[in-house]
């Protein structure tokens, strides 16, 4: 049995008591020579971070700053006009959502608004999502549903379930103006409104980039109002701007007891004594467990259905910070950290299993949450539900390192705004300093734009598919005719015949001769 001494517990427990969290490092198979070795580096990862703090820009590529730390703290802003910026809307917004709960703002039928629509995707939905979830209770000042793809059948089944059309409040959030899923959520919500006698302008508010053209619309059309996303502020680290505080507020959360969690954590990820900082601890442990190369997976193990969504959340903030081609000098490196994660203990009865006995490719971070925030009953004598659940805990932690596997414990006391602030804020920081550690951009994402250019492609293509398509042709006549890949012509046809759009000869979908026709 893997033996842990309580003394090498102390020794490697990080307390930031006055945000009720701890970092527990002692099942990480690191030592002191591990440390040693890296102090050069996380030391001016440290300095790289306080000097995208101070305005430095970090995002060469679109030559602009990184500031979503400005959110929580808009002294520590460069210039005076930025701290404006955000001090302003965060006041509109405070005003707006006093208006909206006491009803000076009323919907079209005079009625104050008790439901609201947030159409994002990304940055703009698994984080106000993550926070929605997390924090609601049974007194939420509104009903909050999210679209968050353009999914036909999801767009109509979150549609369908808003029992109060009438009432209902859409705020639509892209800072572009024209992320094609923002924009087909908002077309068909303004559509299936219109099919039930009501409009979408008269209950919009658009966060979006000044001047995009969802700005021109919402301007335009006459919307409820616009708040502002600013280029300084990337789509994976914008909860505590509008796009995160207008829905956590219009829903009834504790939108100030948010920012302070972060605040305050982000003062302690600023402590150049490594051992009393958990983010510089947390990155130093993810280049151990992986080598700095991303050899080994992260596995989060949240006990507390409330973090459900975290693990979501945190799969586009690592991922999509750290996967890159290329380092800061333009050399090839490829460079990523795998997330994965559900919930204990529901992950006992799932892939505990192969975590614990099977290919050792990952570490696991719990989140152990101290209290229960409930009253329980007991299921036997003095025991509760909640005491399974901390037991599955402390189990399946010890469990894996009998079996070698490393862990890390993030320890809270409860969850509610603060706490859940003080996570952001933690992962956040972590990403940024692991970032400099492994020499890469973290604040830009050009696979993504990659991928939305590809998907652009096909949809020229099928457009011009659709325009050729003016006798019955198959897939390889008409490839030849576009000179296009015939496996993309084939498979548009084919999605294009499912759907009643087209006609195919036959249904079967490997008679690769069929014809298609108009």
């Amino acid at each position: 049995m893997s033996q842990v001494s309580f003394d090498q517990f102390k020794k490697n427990l990080c307390a930031c008591d006055d945000i009720g969290l701890w970092l527990d490092t002692s099942r990480m198979k690191f030592d002191d020579a591990f440390m040693e070795s890296m102090s050069g580096a996380i030391a001016k990862a440290l300095d790289d971070m306080a000097a995208l703090e101070s305005g430095a820009i970090a995002n060469p590529d679109e030559h602009r700053m990184v500031g979503h730390y400005w959110l929580r703290n808009p002294q520590c802003a460069p210039s005076d006009d930025i701290r404006c910026d955000i001090v302003t809307t965060q006041q509109r917004i405070a005003d707006f959502v006093q208006k909206i709960h006491h009803g000076t703002i009323l919907a079209p039928n005079g009625q104050k608004f008790t439901d609201l629509l947030v159409i994002g995707i990304g940055g703009s939905a698994l984080g106000p999502q993550f926070i929605a979830d997390a924090l609601a209770t049974h007194d939420d000042k509104m009903r909050v549903h999210f679209l968050d793809n353009t999914d036909p059948q999801g767009i109509e089944s979150t549609l369908s379930a808003i029992e109060h059309l009438d009432t209902l409040l859409v705020v639509v959030i892209s800072k572009s103006g024209s992320t094609p899923e923002t924009r087909n959520g908002m077309i068909s919500t303004a559509h299936y409104l219109q099919t039930h006698g009501l409009n979408l302008p008269s209950r919009a508010i658009a966060i979006t980039g000044t001047g995009s053209l969802l700005d021109q619309q919402a301007q335009s059309e006459g919307w409820i109002d616009r708040f502002p996303m600013w280029d300084w502020v990337g789509g994976r680290t914008s909860l505590f701007s509008a796009v995160g505080l207008l829905p956590a507020a219009l829903q009834g959360l504790d939108t100030d007891a948010l920012a302070t969690g972060a605040r305050r954590c982000d003062a302690h990820t600023r402590n150049r004594d490594i051992r009393q900082n958990p983010a510089a601890l947390m990155a130093l442990m993810w280049f151990h467990a992986t080598d700095g190369k991303g050899l080994k997976d992260l596995v989060m193990l949240p006990y507390k259905d409330k973090l459900l969504l975290f693990s979501r959340y945190l799969q586009q903030l690592i991922m999509e910070s750290l996967g890159k081609a290329l380092d800061l000098d333009g050399n090839p490196v490829h460079q990523g950290l795998t997330v994965y994660g559900n919930k204990g203990s529901t992950d006992q009865h799932a892939y505990v299993q192969q975590l614990r006995d099977g290919i050792h490719n990952f570490f696991v971070t719990f989140i152990d949450v101290l209290q229960d925030g409930a009253n329980p009953i007991e299921v036997a004598p003095d025991i509760t539900p909640g005491d399974y659940l901390h037991g599955f805990y402390l189990g399946t932690r010890q469990a894996l390192a009998d079996s070698g596997r490393e862990s890390l414990s993030i320890i809270v006391r409860r969850i509610d705004a603060q706490t859940i602030g003080a996570l952001i804020a933690l992962f956040e920081r972590t990403v940024g300093l692991y970032a400099s550690l492994i020499h890469i951009n973290a604040y830009h994402q050009p696979g993504v734009e990659a991928g939305k250019k590809a998907a652009s492609c096909i949809l020229s293509l099928q457009t011009r598919i659709l325009s050729a398509l003016l006798a019955p042709a198959s897939a390889h006549q008409l490839a030849i005719s576009l000179d296009e890949d015939e496996e993309n012509v084939y498979r548009i046809l084919t999605y294009l015949s499912e759907n009643g759009r087209i006609k195919a000869s036959s249904p079967h979908f490997d008679d690769f001769d069929r014809t298609f026709s108009r």
